[in-house]
């Protein structure tokens, strides 16, 4: 054995046979890893270049207090992800829980009784069914304030449906929501150039409907952002790829600047807006965490590629398969056995590096309609750019890989996930 293929068996238990497998399966990916690289080295300098041309100083890393009047990190950090996502402004705070929120915070400072909202990417993720009042009885539910909610399948070939965009559009729409992500779908995720295609489309309807974008999961996937290529509102998680595995909790929202001010007031309050809020002394962090972003996404994108190439190689059907253009950093692998997946994520969490004695079992996870299974041993916690697996225990059973701040790390966890199901 080599000293690597040792400390997997000494440390890990996974056998000779799967580790060489492991090693060839790599061979064969260098140049998809190759392709990764370009990726990464692109977003790694545009961010530098932006925190230059920003005038980024330690200055910025000081704490404020009480109302947070005058934060000028808290100023900074805005000022940097509108310029990294080339928009005109920007939300960040930690006080925003988690992406769900920020997509909130969008949603209902943007759209007003007597309005139409229409998902042309399918149902959103089942955290927002009891806002739009699909499922719940929330009483300020978009169903039960009047706000009309249109839905938009994607095709049987996973494609996004064109056509009825075309038809179902029209004046009276006053906002589109973009899914970029596949949430608990088997289907890739949408690539800028099939976001821009809608965008497109929309616009030449009426060029005044907002084209909003959840854009959690896909942070620097690829060279642009869709706010380069015409939408107009995005939101997304810290505890996601752009906080680069630093930072504590929070979330963003970059876009249009009369946008911005609208959910700066649903955030504070009119008349406040983006004035007060404190950071809590999370400013540094915040900045190093999209400065480490890129690299940390790039080494995810490399974990969840030997993933797929690995269970692919074991007859399982993936999405994406190892050499598809990826546009964000979740693997699916339909498992067709509950059995399947309670193995595999008990797998990632032996793998974790805190709790890694901890066996996950499903449970009732508020939101969701079934019960899922998460596994996640992380540093930060729910931090889905770290390692984690997650799947809803129903057919056809597939499981959710993502994550891995480095790539060993990713690796080891898609290793230890397919031993545990070799043991079945």
């Amino acid at each position: 054995m080599t000293h690597n293929t040792h400390y997997l068996h000494s440390f890990f238990g996974i056998d000779e046979e799967l580790i060489n497998k492991s090693h060839s399966i790599e061979e064969n990916l260098l140049e998809e890893f190759k392709k990764v690289d370009i990726i990464k080295q692109h977003n790694q300098y545009k961010v530098l270049k932006t925190m230059q041309e920003a005038k980024l100083s330690d200055q910025h890393f000081n704490w404020t207090t009480g109302y947070g009047y005058n934060d000028i990190g808290r100023d900074k950090l805005e000022e940097v992800y509108a310029r990294v996502f080339k928009a005109d402004d920007a939300i960040v705070r930690p006080t925003i829980a988690n992406g769900t929120h920020a997509l909130t915070l969008c949603l209902t400072s943007l759209l007003n009784s007597g309005e139409e909202m229409i998902a042309v990417t399918g149902k959103p993720y089942d955290t927002l069914d009891e806002l739009i009042g699909l499922s719940g009885n929330y009483p300020q539910s978009f169903k039960n304030i009047g706000i009309t909610y249109k839905q938009i399948d994607f095709l049987k070939n996973g494609q996004v449906d064109l056509e009825s965009i075309d038809t179902e559009v029209t004046t009276k729409t006053k906002l589109v929501y973009i899914q970029r992500s596949t949430g608990y779908s088997f289907r890739k995720a949408l690539d800028i150039q099939t976001i821009k295609e809608i965008v497109t489309r929309v616009k030449s309807k009426n060029n005044n409907i907002i084209c909003m974008v959840d854009n959690c999961y896909g942070e620097f996937l690829e060279t642009q952002e869709p706010t380069e290529i015409g939408v107009d509102i995005l939101a997304g998680s810290l505890i996601k790829n752009p906080g680069g595995g630093l930072a504590l909790s929070g979330g963003y929202i970059v876009g249009k600047r009369d946008l911005i001010e609208l959910i700066s007031y649903k955030l504070t309050s009119p008349g406040i807006g983006k004035e007060c809020g404190l950071t809590f002394g999370q400013s540094r962090i915040m900045f190093q965490g999209l400065f480490l972003a890129p690299h940390i996404v790039s080494e995810a994108i490399k974990g969840a590629i030997f993933c797929a190439k690995l269970f692919e190689e074991e007859g399982y059907e993936v999405k994406p398969k190892y050499n598809d253009k990826r546009s964000d950093i979740i693997q699916a692998i339909k498992l067709e056995d509950e059995n399947k997946v309670l193995a595999f994520c008990e797998g990632i969490q032996a793998a974790a590096p805190v709790d890694s004695y901890v066996v996950p079992v499903p449970w009732a996870m508020p939101g969701y309609e079934s019960p899922v299974i998460m596994a996640a041993g992380a540093f930060i916690q729910g931090s889905s750019i770290e390692l984690s697996a997650d799947a809803p225990i129903k057919p056809p059973y597939t499981v959710y890989f993502q994550g891995g701040l480095t790539y060993e790390h990713s690796k080891l966890g898609a290793l230890m996930a397919l031993k545990n199901i070799k043991k079945l």
